[in-house]
């Protein structure tokens, strides 16, 4: 299979890519590299799946390059590529989440138009839903975002649908419910979390911390989303990715700082605006239509994470001296 992969050099499109090549698939990897953090940590995610004779990389705003040639030559398309993050999505900052996660989303499928045999597998959020009415949430609920950036992305998700029942485009939405593990973006909470644990830094949550999260380890994502490129029912269709551990942020930091090991000074601020109490998946059609079955625990992903950042603070430490 000849794949392409948009938002490669991201925290789950870079695992997604190097899943792809160690099994034997050709992968074309095109990634803006905006500016919502940097250049350098992107590239090297990256490093592995440079190793691989059949992978190439190419620096393309989807929103605005040629797509054609591109979608012309692989069997299956990720979309991946997105602005990212709820609270950063207020603002003027809106209009790059209107470029980067729905025009981007409406040129690509515009490309596939008249390519009705490639099938996308479109990487949506649970963001779509907000603040949910139903724990755990099911695919039909009522969405009813809570964020610019779910807003965006339930635009983007209609595309996908539109396209679908006017030009036949195959598409699949995969909805991922707060994905966390290695490589995971500066801004989120648990690289936050990790990085001052390991350094003795004073930690900052938004709100009380009872909140709620169902934490999606990012390998079980991976496996979901390659899945969803080939499963016979999914053409059409949406799913939540949900990892089945719903936890809240208080638990989560107290299993970060025992890893730590050592004191950690905790401030808390007011929730953001955008930020929900709870969210929880749903995953019985994944798991009845994708095979989706996720066995990594918290604690254990957790840990992965926690070395991970370990292992880069340790890489940063040797370059300074």
């Amino acid at each position: 299979m000849r794949a392409l992969v948009t938002g490669c050099a991201g925290f789950i499109g870079s695992q997604l890519t190097e899943s792809l090549l160690v099994d034997g698939h050709e992968v074309v990897g095109v990634d803006a590299f905006i500016d919502t953090y940097d250049a350098e940590t992107k590239l090297g995610n990256l490093e592995r799946a440079k190793e691989f004779d059949t992978f190439s990389l190419l620096t393309l705003d989807v929103a605005g390059g040629d797509l054609e040639p591109l979608v012309e030559g692989c069997g299956v398309i990720f979309h991946l590529a997105a602005e990212p993050g709820v609270r950063t999505s207020w603002g003027e900052r809106f209009e790059s989440y209107v470029r980067n996660n729905v025009l981007a989303t409406q040129r690509l499928l515009e490309a596939l138009r008249e390519r009705p045999d490639k099938r996308v597998v479109f990487a949506s959020s649970s963001s779509i839903y907000g603040d949910a009415e139903e724990l755990p949430t099911p695919e039909h609920a009522r969405p009813r975002p809570f964020s610019p950036y779910g807003v965006t992305k339930l635009a983007a998700e209609h595309l996908c649908s539109l396209y679908g029942g006017n030009y036949g485009v195959e598409t699949v939405a995969l909805r991922y419910f707060s994905t966390y593990g290695p490589r995971q973006r500066p801004d989120m909470a648990f690289h936050r979390f990790c990085r001052a644990a390991l350094r003795g830094e004073p930690l900052t949550i938004f709100g009380t911390g009872e909140q709620t999260r169902d934490f999606t380890y990012v390998a079980d994502v991976v496996a979901a989303t390659r899945a969803a490129a080939t499963a016979p029912a999914a053409g059409g269709q949406a799913y939540n990715i949900g990892g089945g551990s719903r936890i809240s942020v208080n638990e989560a930091l107290e299993l970060i700082i025992s890893f730590a090991d050592q004191p950690v000074e905790v401030r808390r601020l007011e929730s953001e605006k955008g930020d929900v109490r709870n969210t929880g998946a749903d995953t019985s059609r994944a798991r009845r239509d994708l095979g989706f079955n996720p066995t990594t625990s918290v604690a254990d992903g957790l840990r992965a994470e926690f070395e991970w950042m370990l292992a880069r603070e340790r890489q940063l430490m040797r370059a300074r001296s």
